[in-house]
């Protein structure tokens, strides 16, 4: 049987931390204001997306996360309109894109770098000629391009890697000449398209941490999409989840994660914060007497370093059973979730758990499910 968890208290430290407003600039780059995107096929009208409105604010990163099919691809690939939206506009940069004629975009997307999934590399040039191709269609003089060129290479740390062809790099490398490529117009916003969703779990890092030295050092906004949570986790300021061409929740990662509203968004914690409750603990949920009762206890902040468990110990007359835990960071903010299992009279159990919502602590009840 699955549990049922119950909110029965909240205490005040959960009032929203809007961290990115505080470290990142307010000016709105990218607005989507009621877009939709249908595709016709076969007779059958799709719609990819569904009446998107969405503000993404200038130097933060940005991710958008949702199942395969939730329409996330269609979302990125309008900014720079690679798709166009069906209707609703999308602005860049102080442009609506959807009103500009063929000349005005072009120019308008040299400030809109893109990221792809599958690298897409000119196998016939080197990883010179790769990085350079947007300058040389762009006009840029040959030293300028020598000189940007080498720039770029020296900062992805592929500088020896100038001379060889992609079919010679590894997937990583593949992906950091595509940065390189996307960086060289000097963008003002970097699209990313799964970016890491075809690399192993040590090179993925490494592009994250990359991603977040372009995003801090140069000042570029970055919207990427993922079906990884752990992205998410690593390197973004706020997070929207997409499910069937809408947004159905949006805020800081840290307010996503900690307090997730929608199932799909729970789903997507419960992927990378490892709160599932084992089917050993489970068992003891399902066949704990009236005596017994099992909270759920997330710590914020400062309240992961508290010894609070040992204080309500001695405090009241209570046995505490540790079931289960994990403590992470979010934002570089500590965030911790227990299972913990309360043992004694009904009296002494409020009266503890009125203690605990003195501290920066959620507290939920964990139930069996009737059914």
């Amino acid at each position: 049987m699955d549990s049922a968890i119950v909110r029965i208290q909240v205490s005040s430290c959960f009032l929203r931390r809007d961290l990115f407003c505080i470290l990142k600039g307010e000016k709105v780059v990218i607005t989507f204001k009621n877009v939709k995107k249908i595709y016709e096929t076969n007779d059958q009208s799709i719609a990819a997306l569904n009446g998107v409105n969405l503000e993404i604010q200038k130097g933060e990163i940005f991710g958008v996360i949702g199942f395969s099919g939730a329409g996330k691809s269609s979302l990125l690939r309008c900014v720079n309109l690679l798709e166009r939206p069906t209707s609703g506009s999308v602005t860049v940069d102080g442009q609506d894109l959807t009103t500009l004629s063929a000349k005005q975009l072009r120019e308008a997307k040299q400030h809109i770098g893109m990221i792809f999934q599958h690298f897409n590399l000119l196998d016939s040039n080197t990883v010179f000629a790769n990085v350079a191709k947007p300058l040389v269609l762009k006009g840029v003089k040959k030293d300028e391009v020598e000189r940007r060129v080498t720039e770029l290479l020296e900062f992805v740390d592929l500088a020896d890697k100038a001379d060889h062809y992609p079919d010679q790099l590894s997937g990583g490398q593949k992906q950091r000449v595509g940065i390189a490529r996307a960086l060289a117009t000097q963008p003002s916003v970097l699209l990313c398209d799964e970016a890491t969703s075809a690399l192993d779990p040590q090179t993925t890092q490494h592009i994250l941490r990359l991603l977040k030295q372009i995003n801090q050092e140069y000042g570029i906004t970055i919207l990427l999409i993922t079906h990884e949570m752990g992205v998410i986790r690593e390197i973004c300021d706020r997070v929207a989840v997409i499910e069937a061409g809408q947004l159905i929740e949006s805020g800081t990662v840290f307010d996503v994660f900690s307090n997730p509203q929608t199932a799909t968004a729970k789903n997507f914690v419960r992927s990378v914060m490892q709160d599932e409750i084992p089917a050993s603990v489970q068992k003891v949920i399902d066949q704990r007497d009236a005596g017994h009762h099992i909270y759920k206890i997330n710590f914020l902040g400062a309240g992961t370093g508290q010894p609070l468990l040992s204080q309500v110990a001695k405090r009241f007359d209570v046995d505490l059973n540790i079931l289960h835990g994990s403590i992470t960071e979010l934002q570089n903010i500590p965030f911790g979730s227990l299972l913990v299992e309360l043992i004694g009279d009904a009296t002494e159990i409020k009266r503890a758990l009125q203690y605990i919502d003195q501290s920066d602590v959620i507290v939920e009840e964990v139930l069996a499910d009737a059914s």
